[in-house]
């Protein structure tokens, strides 16, 4: 492995999800113990019509490298053109979605449409990496059916052509993010003699799915979607389990508050307070998960639109809380 790809071994990534993996999310798992962070998918289309949402997506905070950003499309020429402006936001590398299970993305052959044309797959990896000076990585999946299962040929397919890592969402196309995710073709990829890192995806839950995930399947690297949302101490939990051997002590209602506050304040400082609180409506019931009365109180946090308001009653909230009161819990598996 060249040095870039050594920057994957071991580490534990928070997957590009669409509507979360904004900036301030980012950065709040950053400080929790993510190791590399990627940026929402983002649209090549978007990207050379100059669309300001698409635009708006290449930003982020210098704290949060390395960060990658992600593009996603079905047309090479597109694709390198997006990339090369991706490339001028200053990333640390772009990272290339095959993975998107959503029909308008997947039916217009783009994202996980892609694992129905490999070789038009591979051309848009290639054609963006011999177009880019950056490292170029994909994200794709096991295949688009039970029929189709055919990571490991994609796999050695884009190795062959330079791509410098791939991250695997264990499900098949028609699974989107339900069912099981086989883990086992992770150790497959590497069995066939695949050398790049191959960074395992999809179902990661908690700290003991990732320690699985590295001990038994092999994987280069961890990436974690959903779970983070609700408990974006996931990582750090991660590494204090690996580390010790135990499990980590549960996060407290004050961590979770606090967190909640520093998330909504960078979204108001990014956004303007208005649409920062709007957006971040979202975000309270992973925050606030497991706590008593809490439906209730998110409804309470609806009525407000000032940043100070909340936060006011998100402390009283907390104090309203002993110690012996507290619902001290790990995310429930999703």
């Amino acid at each position: 492995m060249n040095e870039f790809q050594k920057n994957f071994s071991g580490k534990i990534l928070l997957a590009p999800m669409e509507d979360v993996t904004e900036p301030p999310f980012r950065l709040i798992c950053r400080r929790l113990g993510a190791d590399i962070v990627y940026t929402e998918f983002i649209s090549a289309e978007g990207l050379i019509r100059d669309a300001r949402k698409a635009r708006a997506k290449l930003f982020f905070y210098e704290e949060e490298r390395p960060v990658a950003i992600q593009i996603f499309g079905g047309n090479d020429e597109v694709l390198v053109q997006a990339a090369q402006i991706s490339e001028d936001a200053g990333p640390d590398f772009i990272d290339i979605n095959c993975g998107c299970w959503v029909k308008d993305v997947a039916m217009r052959g783009a994202g996980a449409g892609l694992l129905r044309d490999i070789p038009k797959m591979a051309k848009i990896a290639e054609s963006v990496l011999t177009n880019v000076k950056l490292p170029v990585t994909l994200k794709t999946r096991l295949g688009w059916d039970s029929d189709s299962i055919v990571i490991v040929e994609v796999a050695k397919i884009l190795e062959s052509i330079g791509i410098q890592a791939l991250t695997v969402h264990c499900r098949l196309r028609n699974q989107g993010n339900k069912g099981d995710a086989d883990w086992s073709w992770i150790k497959r990829i590497k069995d066939a003699g695949v050398q790049m890192p191959v960074i395992l995806n999809g179902n990661v839950k908690d700290h003991n799915d990732v320690k699985t995930a590295f001990d038994k399947y092999e994987a280069d690297a961890v990436m974690i979607g959903q779970a983070a949302i609700t408990n974006p101490w996931i990582f750090g939990q991660s590494k204090f389990f690996m580390k010790n051997g135990y499990a980590p002590e549960e996060t407290t209602v004050k961590e979770k508050t606090d967190i909640c506050i520093e998330h909504l304040k960078l979204a108001c400082e990014l956004k303007g307070e208005d649409l920062g609180v709007r957006e971040f409506r979202k975000h309270y019931s992973g925050y606030l998960r497991n706590l008593r009365d809490v439906s209730k109180f998110r409804l309470e946090l609806m009525q407000f639109n000032d940043f100070n308001s909340i936060q006011e009653k998100i402390i009283n909230f907390r104090e309203s809380y002993t110690e012996s009161e507290e619902v001290l819990d790990l995310p429930q598996r999703l």
